[in-house]
């Protein structure tokens, strides 16, 4: 379970472009939730996910996953148990190497390094029943690299090596934004199926407000840094890329647009 407890974040402290995004931002998410998270640029979407992977601090508040607090574990350190996928499909994967050495490299996550081979060809059976997952036909490729494939490609392959170790956490950042509309809905297929399967617990930001609807088990709208729209359930499933513009279109207003 993710909790995030009176969470602050300002930018820029003492300077002209000060910003106060969070003012004691609480939020809950139980295990094996799949939480689809939507809202205007600016609205603390992808800041709020990259305090939870550590990417920025917080000023004050606190980080708990599964009762431990992480507020102060650095980045690299919380990457043992979460993991996420980039809007970029070059970021995640190595393109100077094969698909089979990006895998290895992903399989050893959270392991201490020692002399022993990179590669462990004990493992490649299982590396190809994982590709097989994506029915992309990587699973024939494993000795071509990573940087021949397409973005598509590689994003799907991002998405096998992230979930290939025990997770605790999920974290998709607009992960088939830089992809084309058919590619995109295979990847959204693909993620999908992986999280139910591997019974993760998830949290996706995007712009596509049908994914938002179609995908996961709760929805967050957020805006100016806090939660305005919180559905689960049978509220979610009840809920309609026409409701979200609703609300979009009402902030709007009051924005002045």
């Amino acid at each position: 379970m993710l909790e995030l407890l009176d969470i602050c974040k300002t930018y820029n402290p003492g300077e002209i472009t000060e910003l106060c995004l969070f003012d004691k931002f609480n939020l809950t998410v139980p295990d094996g939730q799949f939480v689809s998270i939507v809202g205007s640029n600016g609205s603390g979407k992808t800041s709020m996910l990259n305090i939870v992977c550590g990417s920025i601090p917080v000023n004050s508040g606190k980080v708990i996953i599964n009762g431990k607090n992480i507020t102060n574990v650095p980045e690299y350190k919380r990457y043992k148990y979460i993991g996420r996928v980039y809007q970029n499909p070059a970021v995640g994967t190595c393109p100077t190497m094969t698909i089979l050495e990006n895998m290895s490299i992903a399989d050893n996550k959270g392991k201490p390094f020692g002399l022993s081979r990179g590669v462990n060809k004990d493992r490649v059976d299982f590396y190809r029943s994982q590709l097989e997952i994506l029915g992309l036909g990587l699973e024939d490729k494993l000795n071509v690299r990573v940087g021949s494939l397409s973005g598509g490609q590689r994003q799907a392959l991002s998405l096998i090596m992230t979930t290939m170790t025990p997770l605790d956490f999920l974290i998709l950042d607009e992960h088939t934004a830089a992809l084309d509309p058919k590619t995109a809905e295979i990847i959204m297929q693909l993620t999908g199926k992986i999280v139910q399967e591997k019974n993760l617990t998830a949290m996706m930001v995007t712009h596509n407000l049908r994914y938002a609807v179609e995908y996961g088990d709760r929805i967050l709208m957020m805006d100016k840094g806090n939660v305005i729209v919180d559905k689960a359930g049978e509220n979610k499933k009840n809920t309609s890329v026409d409701d979200l513009l609703k609300v979009f279109n009402e902030i709007s207003i009051e924005c002045g647009n």
